[in-house]
């Protein structure tokens, strides 16, 4: 049966996730994962965390470490020796091992050593003497590393270490602190010397927490009988059954014999020295064309391997069995092996959760910088708003007095125009007829207004420039009001300011506490703060300039309103009344019965005036309940609104971006 309708859908399920990586479930492979979570873009990850995960993955390989200790004088190296089938570590009477001795595989034998100033030297093993014994003067050194290309060596990694009673305090301490993260001890001992007060000392101080992954082994035990190794065996493991799982009696010196002698060690040495022959061979023949130049050594080989295989080694092995060595070596097996991959799985998986603490507490640090900023513009905004109604309420009053003082100027040119409204008797003519209907013209006087105008103007403006003087009184009193409201504006947005400069501050060289944390994150959060006038403090600015803008145009229209050609103005309006008064007496004229004239009302005068102004839009302009500064402050008060809500919600943005890092780190973490 054909399903081609499918292909489609299974050729985009290949693209898709063919190409997806997948970790198995051992130790490195976590580490791989979570390093190819954390290392994701996203992050910004800092060069020390891929290091860091670099080391981890070295680490997740290493072979476990189980350290040699005991007292100088005891066989540390000898034993050693034994484990490793070669006289690879100098011994001696006196405490020779100074240094620690870090015992790795490797391809070829060679010493490196590790000085305190960070500098690394390899020499030849056959060096090594001179580098750890305590006569000579090696105090620069701060460890030495062997390599030797011994299979044992593939999965334990053994830790010389100097006696805890050398002659060097700082010998001791770095021996002391090296016991804290090894994976198994083998305390060393000879059997005449153990279970003495100095020694139980030393076990009370450093072996309490090593129950489980601690061997004594009581060394020479081909210098006493059987009796005697059983009594010792018997009291150690009794005194000190809290400090070891096991007591086992050796001999590294039968063992350290029969092993270099045995066939599987001596075919490993002649294979490893037929390496190295050919090696060098290569070099010398580096143009032959085929491996003639190296026929008789294989030959050689071949026969050396021969005779190692017709060796009798009964007695070597026999030796190797009553050394008891094998004791210790299946020690290592079956009890530190697998408790050391235990605690290195559980080692690293902490490490790797601590990674996602470490970076998650960098990202919290980030995200309160912004949690800050925000809690600053929420906070913020009632005191800013308050501060705006203030500005109302401080400058309403002048507006009042502003009002107060163009109403004196009006009534004062009121008062003047009516003051100049002068009696005076006028003539007119009426048409009568006689009997014979003759027109004959009557003339009769009467008591007239006249408004002296050149006076009024006199007195207004040519003798003491008295609305001169009054309209600049007042626009120097109203002038006094927009700038002193103008800067009012200004402390209004000098709040904000000041608040977000102080937040500022602390955060202008905000720098990663933790090595591996993000370098760009950080750098992002401090270009961030060293730009937040012109991402948040600029859009607050620009409006505050918008309405000092305001009051200044508001200014300038009220200014306008009065000043410009004011005097034009007052001349209209004794035009206006000097034309009422003309008409009262042309109705006179033409009836005096129904006509009388009278003096315009300083009131009357007074409304014209203003009339003539518009002071009806000026004061609804200065004292209205929605007069110009009420209505600016309102607008103003709107705009900050808006604008307090568009930065939060940019501060937001980022804010989110951060929580969604940490969220993904939780996950991560929660997946280790």
């Amino acid at each position: 049966m054909s399903f081609k309708y499918l292909d489609p859908f299974v050729e985009e399920y290949h693209a898709q996730f063919d190409n997806e990586e997948f970790f198995d479930d051992s130790v490195s492979g976590v580490i791989k994962q979570v390093q190819k979570e954390l290392l994701d873009e996203k992050f910004n990850p800092s060069i020390q965390l891929k290091t860091l995960f670099d080391k981890l993955l070295r680490r997740s390989n290493y072979p476990m470490e189980v350290a040699i200790v005991g007292q100088f004088s005891s066989g540390k190296s000898t034993f050693l020796n034994a484990l490793l089938s070669k006289d690879v570590l100098p011994t001696g009477i006196t405490p020779v091992t100074s240094k620690v001795n870090f015992i790795n595989y490797a391809d070829e034998y060679k010493l490196k050593v590790t000085y305190k100033n960070g500098a690394d030297e390899y020499h030849a093993l056959d060096n090594i003497s001179k580098f750890t014994d305590q006569r000579e003067k090696v105090e620069d050194i701060k460890y030495l590393t062997l390599y030797a290309p011994m299979d044992i060596l593939k999965d334990i990694s053994f830790v010389d270490t100097p006696g805890l009673n050398s002659q060097s305090h700082s010998d001791t301490e770095v021996t002391k602190k090296i016991l804290r993260d090894v994976d198994g001890i083998i305390w060393l001992t000879l059997i005449d010397n153990a279970g003495k007060e100095s020694e139980s000392q030393v076990l009370e101080e450093y072996l309490t927490n090593f129950e489980g992954k601690s061997l004594c082994v009581l060394n020479q035990k081909d210098k006493f009988e059987k009796e005697d190794i059983t009594k010792t065996v018997n009291y150690i493991s009794e005194r000190f059954n809290k400090y070891f799982s096991k007591v086992v009696p050796i001999s590294a010196k039968l063992a350290l014999d029969s092993r270099v002698n045995q066939k599987d060690v001596l075919i490993q040495s002649a294979t490893f020295d037929l390496q190295q022959q050919f090696k060098d061979a290569i070099v010398e023949n580096s143009d032959a064309k085929n491996m003639d130049f190296f026929h008789e050594q294989f030959l050689a080989f071949k026969d050396d391997v021969k005779k190692i295989n017709y060796h009798d080694n009964s007695n070597d092995i026999a030796m190797m069995k009553d050394s008891n060595i094998s004791t210790v070596l299946d020690f290592i097996e079956t009890d530190i092996r697998p408790q050391a991959l235990n605690a290195k799985a559980f080692a690293i998986k902490k490490d790797l959760r601590s990674i996602c603490d470490i970076l998650t507490s960098e990202y919290q640090t980030i995200l309160g910088v912004y949690e800050s900023l925000e809690d600053i513009l929420r906070h913020k905004e009632d005191e800013v708003l308050k501060a705006f109604d203030e500005v109302y309420i401080k400058h309403s009053k002048s507006l009042f007095i502003t009002y107060d003082k163009l109403d004196t100027l009006f009534q004062n040119v009121a008062d003047v125009i009516f003051q100049n409204i002068k009696p005076k008797t006028k003539v007119y003519y009426t048409e009568q007829k006689n009997l014979f209907s003759k027109i004959n013209y009557h003339k009769d006087n009467y008591e007239g207004l006249e408004v002296q105008k050149e006076a009024i103007l006199q007195e207004l403006f040519y003798e003491n420039q008295y609305v001169d003087k009054q309209v600049k009184a007042i626009f120097s009193h109203f002038k006094s009001v927009d700038m002193q409201s103008s800067e009012d504006f200004r402390d209004v947005f000098r709040i904000i300011k000041h608040a977000v400069q102080e937040w500022q501050i602390p955060y202008a060289l905000i720098k990663k506490h933790r090595e591996i944390a993000s370098d760009l994150e950080f750098a992002n959060i401090r270009q961030y703060v060293s730009k937040v006038y012109e991402h948040t403090l600029l859009e607050y600015h620009r409006s505050i300039l918008g309405n000092i803008s305001g009051l200044h145009n508001k200014y300038s229209f009220l200014k306008g309103a009065i000043t410009f050609n004011y005097a034009q103005v007052i001349g209209k309006s004794i035009a206006t009344i000097e034309a009422k008064v003309l008409k009262q007496s042309q109705m006179y004229e033409s009836d005096s019965i129904k006509f009388s004239i009278s003096i315009p009302s300083k009131a009357a005068i007074l409304d014209e005036v203003k009339k003539d102004f518009t002071f009806e839009k000026i004061e609804l302009f200065l004292t209205s309940r929605r007069n110009y500064l009420y209505k600016l402050v309102e607008q103003s008060k709107e705009q900050f609104i808006q604008i307090n809500a568009e930065r939060i919600d940019d501060v937001l943005v980022q804010k989110h971006l951060i929580i969604e890092k940490i969220e993904a780190l939780a996950v991560i973490q929660q997946s280790i």
